[in-house]
């Protein structure tokens, strides 16, 4: 599969990326444009996508600067993009040389397709001995430096309590984790290794964000362990569609929020999402992990987890959207580390509160439900009514009516409990 990379490596990608920008900057500057990109949304949203437009073209820009300054000896810039990544740094090494990627095939003995492969991988799929040969015909010098335990990157404590593995391998054979059957010892050891092979080739962030404020989880077994999960499902949809994530893409947000007046919108929902290039994986979660949604990048392509947790539809749209609402505005400012999020926290931080305002107004437009006969509402008939000129399911107006009076006795029987979890689980029987 192919390994998305911030770098760029080729003069075709440069093109690539010109066009991305000239396409932006269109889309800023005129207002047509932009409308036929955003028609129909919202303003709170609207703005958004503007803020989140101009940080994906300065973005794009810096990576094309990068380039173009490697091109000419300067590789500073591109080594602060590439990190510490080893594939990446044969990539800059032949930048450096001002070698094209034929000319590298050509030092080599190879054909140029040989290059433009392992490349495309970032090296991922190279032998060592072959990593070597490229390095040294790239005059790259490759040292190791050893540093204490107490800087050293993150991995897996194998000194678990007890109760905390049995309860992920308890979670993981339930929910057809691991391939084959084994002792519990030899299970707990593989999961650890997900873990741990996780965590090399995505790093964990020392921050996770979770609703209520920025917490230190990067040594939260339970929830990396989901997330690895997560990530390991995603990654072979990336692989099997050959998915492109495109910010401009937006055409499709108002039909998203109206899949939710159909039966079975969850299920087109998800599929709609893989058509613009988001992956939506349902992974139950583990039990004392409090994550309704998470939303992060798996080389590249925005990654939507959900655990239904709480089965009904007015949650489940809600939480959809506001992961969505990550996808679309924080593309470029957050979504690498990732959000891991309770909905019904209501303390939040910036990047939340613009995730649950983007969310609230694409299923309901504040300026219309801040006047509708619904807000006040004792009986269906108003509800109904506004649902139907809204096109969202009536379950979303009767969950934000018992969210904002806080009293959820009411309409607990027009959320739709219980509806949910059995579209992506029929074989199993529901359990609220």
């Amino acid at each position: 599969m192919p390994y998305p990379s911030p770098l760029v490596s080729t003069e075709r990608q440069a093109r690539e990326l010109e066009q991305e920008v000239e396409r932006i900057s269109h889309a800023l500057s005129s207002e047509q444009t932009l409308k036929s990109v955003i028609d129909g949304l919202p303003e709170v949203a609207i703005e958004g996508i503007r803020r989140s437009l101009a940080t994906e073209k300065r973005e794009l820009l810096t990576r094309l600067e990068a380039y173009r300054r490697a091109q000419n000896g300067d590789v500073e810039l591109m080594k602060q993009q590439a990190g510490d990544d080893l594939g990446d740094l044969l990539i800059i090494a032949r930048l450096a040389q001002n070698w094209k990627q034929k000319d590298l095939a050509r030092k080599l003995g190879l054909q140029e397709q040989a290059i433009q492969r392992w490349e495309s991988e970032r090296y991922r799929n190279i032998n060592l001995a072959n990593y070597m040969k490229v390095a040294r015909a790239l005059s790259l010098d490759i040292s190791a430096q050893f540093v204490s335990p107490n800087v050293a990157k993150w991995l897996p404590p194998f000194d678990l309590t007890h109760a905390e593995a049995q309860k992920v391998l308890k979670h993981a054979r339930e929910h057809q984790w691991l391939d084959e059957p084994d002792s519990d010892e030899n299970s707990i050891k593989r999961l650890i290794r997900y873990v741990s092979e996780h965590v090399g080739k995505y790093g964990t962030p020392s921050l996770l964000r979770t609703g209520i404020n920025v917490k230190d989880h990067s040594e939260d077994w339970v929830l990396l362990s989901w997330k690895a999960q997560v990530t390991r499902r995603a990654e072979r949809i990336i692989d099997s569609d050959r998915l492109i994530y495109r910010p401009l893409d937006l055409v499709w947000l108002k039909e998203l929020a109206n899949l939710s007046r159909i039966p079975d919108g969850p299920i087109q929902a998800q599929e709609l999402l893989k058509r613009h290039g988001i992956v939506l994986i349902i992974e139950r979660n583990i039990p004392g992990m409090e994550v309704d949604g998470a939303a992060f990048l798996v080389e590249g392509i925005p990654v939507i987890g959900l655990t239904l947790r709480r089965d009904a539809v007015d949650n489940f749209w809600f939480t959809l959207l506001h992961e969505v609402a990550h996808v679309v505005l924080h593309y470029r400012t957050g979504l690498a580390s990732g959000f891991f999020d309770d909905v019904e926290h209501v303390e939040v931080d910036e990047f939340e509160d613009e995730a649950n305002k983007f969310a609230s107004n694409l299923l309901m437009p504040d300026e219309l439900w801040s006047r509708s006969p619904a807000r006040i509402a004792k009986s269906s008939p108003p509800i109904e009514n506004l649902a139907k000129q809204l096109n969202i399911a009536p379950a979303i107006v009767y969950g934000r009516i018992r969210f904002e009076r806080k009293n959820y006795t009411i309409f607990s029987d027009k959320i739709g409990r219980g509806t949910v979890r059995k579209l992506f689980f029929p074989e199993v029987l529901h359990d609220s």
